[in-house]
């Protein structure tokens, strides 16, 4: 069998996930990041029951669960902390693990261990290739010059403002969602426990999920006009969540310059047409970026990794794979942008008045066991085999 090789471009949580699947069914893989040193930002997320079964696929998924914090699900309050609705106990496909995404990196840098690595490493162009015919090809540059490379296999694992996806779909362009999000990991021992509750205001969610027996991330995420800079974060988002219940103030309070984040949320303007051009595939962020009112954003990125390496074999019929790929992931990915949209509606995005009222009044007569089959229906994924 002839060697084939895959060069997957991103080296965060989608591009590792992609490597370390990718290495288990036989592909010599390139990882081309492009930061100087392979690494995950300072905040935390939640794995959900999809993303734990991916990361067993590669097997990741022990280390995960021993570096992070099993949580579950306590349902949604108001901004001054009356509670709309609680979620019960039991429900399997909502078991969550918190985790600092530092940590969740390291765990899936294991997995794809066998993978060449290139950091600093700025992809300049890509051409994509044919399935039936030649091979594609990957530029380059980094501190020691300019580099090409073909590969039978190109993997977009470059986030939301992918190269690649620059190059292959250059008709679509990101549009600002109109929110700006704060996070911050905080040392913290008693606020939180193992619940994690969205809380929501207008205009505005707040959350706060626990990732380890110290410390616990939280997020604010606001609109704000696109770009928007306050001349002190830190103040900022405490005088934001000053009339908030005493807890959100808290945690708040404890984030000081040194933890504390803030990013503008962005979409794509209209969801590209399919997912992979000539030998090129495009994962994660790269191809379908959502909200994260639905926390599916890492999550989703897991299912597409392992999928890429359960469908790419190597010296088996690449078109055949890349129509199979679609019909896996195309579907469900773009359903949880639509879902995640969904959510920020009736969610963060309401404003004061009606809506909120009419909101409200309706969680509070939701049977809390039909929320919970709605709300994680979604999870029930099974990876393929690898």
């Amino acid at each position: 069998m002839t060697e084939q090789k895959a060069i997957v471009v991103g080296g965060g949580i989608a591009g590792l996930t992609t490597a370390a699947a990718l290495i288990r069914t036989g592909w010599r893989v390139q990882v081309l990041e492009s930061a100087p040193e392979l690494g995950e930002v300072g905040a935390g997320l939640a794995i959900t029951v999809n993303g734990a079964r991916a990361l067993d696929a590669i097997g990741a998924g022990d280390r995960v669960r021993r570096d992070g914090y099993a949580v579950r699900p306590a349902g949604s309050r108001r901004s001054d902390g009356e509670w709309l609705l609680r979620a019960p106990d039991g429900n399997g496909l909502s078991r969550m693990i918190g985790i600092h995404r530092q940590r969740l990196h390291g765990a899936l840098a294991e997995s794809a261990v066998g993978a060449e690595l290139v950091t600093g490493a700025r992809v300049t162009s890509v051409v994509p290739g044919s399935p039936d015919g030649e091979a594609a090809r990957v530029s380059w540059d980094s501190a020691d010059g300019s580099h090409s490379a073909r590969a039978d296999l190109v993997v977009a694992a470059d986030g939301i403002r992918s190269v690649v996806r620059g190059v292959v779909f250059p008709g679509h362009q990101l549009a600002y969602g109109g929110y700006s999000s704060w996070r911050a990991v905080v040392a913290d021992t008693a606020t939180v426990d193992d619940r994690f509750a969205m809380v929501w205001g207008p205009h505005a969610e707040f959350g706060a999920l626990r990732i380890s027996a110290e410390q616990v991330y939280w997020y604010g995420y606001v609109r704000l006009p696109a770009g928007h800079k306050f001349p002190d974060e830190v103040r900022a988002v405490r005088e934001y969540f000053a009339s908030w219940a005493s807890d959100v103030r808290a945690l708040t309070e404890r984030a000081g310059p040194d933890e504390l984040i803030r990013h503008d949320v962005w979409q794509l303007g209209k969801q590209l047409p399919q997912y992979a051009v000539g030998r090129v595939v495009l994962i994660g962020d790269a191809a379908h970026p959502m909200l994260p009112t639905l926390g599916q954003g890492a999550n989703s990125a897991l299912e597409d990794g392992v999928t890429v390496g359960a469908v790419f074999r190597p010296d088996e019929d690449l078109a055949g794979a890349l129509r199979d790929y679609e019909a896996q992931r195309y579907r469900r990915t773009q359903g949880l942008v639509s879902r995640s949209a969904q959510m920020a509606r009736v969610g963060a995005h309401l404003g004061p008045g009606l809506g909120q009222r009419v909101r409200n009044a309706m969680l509070r007569l939701t049977p809390a066991g039909l929320a919970a089959r709605g709300g994680t229906r979604h999870l029930d994924w099974t990876p393929p085999v690898i």
